[in-house]
């Protein structure tokens, strides 16, 4: 075991977890060795956790902002200091390449700069209303908030929540995915050298039973999730259930629309590089491509394009053998209904890491609408082909999908670029993009079955999120007398 056992992080301490025996191993999907062991936490351990987050939040809360976000101006800095052995870490724990864990680096660097915007865009506004009459808007903190994060982004997606959620005022329950913990560590001792009170943010490790506690505990006034449709969803109505709020994000199948007159080269790049980033397990892969017309010379090139990605070399694993044996359950399932595997990534063997859980990039044509690759979230570098003569034919697969997050269209039509993006029913759009993430301040969220609840998790539609809007009227004027105000 190459790391020590985890331990919660409570109150600015790492303790050991004592409530209950139960761990599960913690394994590197990259050659399937044990890293460290995770504690399953009980409530007794969030109790602990929102204690001393609420003894945190007074002081807190009044600092003012201008001084909360010293603090994320010092935290980007470490972030920075620190890349090569925080995407070390990322790596390791989670199996993607070393390249895309710099990238999931520098990503929440990004998210952090923009916490440090904060003071700029919550000023609230005043006006006078009335002569010595004034009403003033200003942006207040919740409480304490949590996070419930996954295993297939272990340093960017907490880095969605935690720079905001604190430099707002609030204070913070984190709760790891249990398979990739070691980040989530890495980055609260970050926070801590840059200065952050002990309490503000608090780790809690565990499974099924935490995030249970977390949606049901009165003290708690919002929670944030990311993960599948189908957890998202329980979440969301347990949360909503206490009267917290809840923004839970869940999976997705986004499709890709390639018109003929795309640009074969780029387009096959694009197509490949969004379906296999990753190892496919992104809520903004590339799942679905609707091949609208005659495209079939992009398609080759989509092939070539795939050959060149090597697993073990420039593709990462996905997370544990569950997942790589769903994943190829669904190719062999396509075949067999009449699918045509053009590139098969189905038995991939690393050498020298015989351990890991290796799927290599596959490309299924001919998919029908019925089919499972077609409709469900496969979370792997796999690409379901469907062919359609015309553009509305391709958004009535797109619209009949359940989730939301994304759509592209591949072509060099501005108009035709400009109908779709009218008509596809996903929060986020990209033309000749295949991974339409918008940069900050711009936010990340999408539609229908992928998000449940109102606003974004990151950029400016956050704020809405992580705080309450406190609205006040002054009257400096007796002379007045009795008029609208009284």
């Amino acid at each position: 075991m190459k790391y020590p056992i985890i331990k919660n992080y409570i109150n600015g301490q790492f303790v050991t977890v004592t409530s209950s025996p139960r761990t599960l191993d913690v394994v590197s999907p990259l050659d399937g060795n044990k890293l460290s062991e995770v504690p399953m936490s009980t409530g007794k351990d969030l109790n602990e956790a929102l204690l001393a987050a609420k003894a945190a939040f007074p002081s807190w809360s009044r600092t003012p902002i201008k001084e909360r976000v010293q603090i994320f101006f010092r935290y980007r800095s470490l972030l920075e200091k620190n890349l090569k052995e925080l995407a070390e870490l990322c790596s390791e724990e989670n199996g993607k390449t070393y390249s895309e864990s710099v990238a999931e680096v520098e990503k929440s660097i990004e998210l952090t700069e923009f916490a440090t915007s904060l003071p700029q865009l919550v000023t609230g506004e005043i006006l006078e209303v009335s002569r010595g009459v004034e009403c003033r808007t200003e942006h207040v903190p919740l409480g304490v908030v949590a996070s419930i994060v996954p295993f297939n982004f272990p340093n960017m997606v907490p880095n969605w929540t935690m720079p905001n959620a604190l430099a707002l005022g609030n204070c913070m329950i984190l709760k790891p995915s249990e398979k990739v913990p070691l980040s989530c560590v890495r980055l609260a001792e970050l926070l801590k050298e840059a200065g952050l009170p002990d309490g503000v943010l608090n780790i809690v490790n565990g499974d099924v039973e935490i995030v249970e506690a977390i949606c049901d505990h009165p003290d708690i006034d919002a929670v944030s999730f990311v993960g599948s449709t189908k957890v998202a969803k329980i979440v969301y109505q347990r949360a909503t259930s206490h009267y917290k709020r809840c923004l839970a994000l869940g999976g997705a199948k986004n499709h890709l629309m390639v018109l003929p007159d795309a640009k074969p080269e780029m387009t096959a790049q694009n197509v490949a590089a969004s379906m296999s980033g990753c190892a496919g397990q992104r809520c903004m892969a590339a799942s679905a491509m609707v091949a609208v017309g005659n495209v079939d010379h992009i398609i080759d090139k989509i092939c070539i394009e795939a050959r060149k990605i090597v697993p073990g070399v420039n593709l990462g694993a996905v997370i544990n053998k569950e997942s790589q044996h769903r994943i190829e359950r669904y190719i062999t399932e396509a075949e067999k209904a009449g699918a045509k595997i053009l590139v098969d990534g189905r038995n991939i063997k690393v050498p020298g890491k015989e351990g890991g859980t290796y799927v290599g990039p596959t490309v299924i044509d001919y998919v029908r609408r019925e089919m499972s690759v077609a409709k469900e979230e496969i979370f792997g570098p796999v690409i379901s082909i469907m062919r359609t003569n015309t553009v509305d034919e391709a958004l009535a697969i797109e619209n009949a999908n359940p989730y939301g997050n994304a759509a592209s269209v591949f072509t060099q039509n501005g108009g035709m670029a400009r109908y779709i993006i009218d008509h596809a029913s996903a929060g986020m759009i990209g033309v000749n993009v295949g991974v339409p993430v918008p940069r900050e301040p711009f936010s990340f969220g999408g539609w229908n079955e992928s998000k449940f609840g109102v606003g974004d998790i990151t950029g400016k539609s956050s704020i809405e999120f992580w705080t309450k809007l406190k609205k006040s009227t002054t009257k400096w004027n007796p002379e007045a007398g009795v008029n609208w105000m009284s």
